[in-house]
């Protein structure tokens, strides 16, 4: 942690509401905390975020611990994506390697409610497997990196939300994009159900408030839902809310404070 001579540096791993969020409120904790959110830079217009922001990878946990050495950060908060395992696992590694506290902040998984039409599967490939049995048109809101997982269904009308419009043709033989940034309102949400005539929905177990509402309208259609199952998280000190974020936060600067000060009365 740092001397008294500089401020603590926080590194926020995110792209989530969660990680802006905390990004806004970490510094009220201490007066002088440096706070970096690093985005992976798959958004082309991300929303604000207060404070510095880094865009761009590291270059696996190698080139994460350098970073971490080369700007002094003290300490590390994973929010991103629930499914962003690569990123999650090398931060694992790279605050081992360097001494660096982390924790990760992983929202609370969505709860299934008893009248949900859910089939759940281990991966994306699993959920074009499902698709024939269950309808022709179908709501893809799954991003837009493994859409080629899809390709192959080609009788298949799939709708695709997107943040940034494509840059280029999607790999879907019938498709319609529909651009838009959560969070998403229940009406807005029935209204694409009914607009496109939606027969099944294919979703990651994202968790969160933004994107839930989808879930809503789908069961109030009774409508089925591919729902991708997370992958295990990595290990160690983890929280499910930016709440609990900033106490382990507030716990691990008085810490350093305490340190500090019995340093100097010695």
């Amino acid at each position: 942690m740092p001397g008294s001579e500089r401020a603590a540096h926080l590194l926020i791993l995110g792209g989530t509401a969660e990680a802006a969020a905390l990004a806004a409120a970490a510094p009220r904790l201490a007066p002088r905390l440096a706070v970096t959110t690093s985005l992976a830079g798959r958004t082309e217009h991300p929303a604000a975020i207060a404070g510095r922001v880094r865009i761009g990878g590291f270059g696996g946990s190698e080139g994460l611990a350098r970073y971490l050495a080369a700007e002094r950060v003290d300490l590390v908060i994973d929010a991103t994506h629930p499914f962003a395992a690569q990123i999650s696992a090398q931060a694992a590694a790279a605050c081992a390697a360097a001494g660096v506290p982390r924790l990760l902040l992983l929202r609370p998984e969505w709860p299934r409610h008893p009248l949900d039409r859910w089939i759940e599967v281990e991966d994306l490939a699993g959920a074009a497997r499902v698709l024939p049995q269950l309808g022709r048109r179908v709501w893809l809101t799954v991003g837009r990196r493994e859409l080629g997982v899809f390709a192959g269904l080609t009788q298949h009308r799939f709708l695709v939300r997107l943040v940034d419009p494509p840059g280029e043709p999607l790999p879907l033989a019938q498709c319609d994009v529909l651009l838009g940034r959560g969070p998403f309102n229940l009406e807005e949400e029935r209204r694409i159900l009914r607009r496109h005539a939606i027969e099944v929905l294919v979703a990651k177990a994202s968790g969160g408030a933004a994107t839930e509402a989808k879930l809503v309208a789908a069961r109030e259609r009774e409508l089925p839902v591919v729902m991708v199952r997370r992958p295990p998280p990595t290990p160690g000190e983890r929280v499910d809310g930016v709440a609990a974020a900033l106490d382990w936060l507030a716990s691990r600067l008085a810490a350093a404070a305490g340190n500090r000060k019995e340093e100097v009365m010695r």
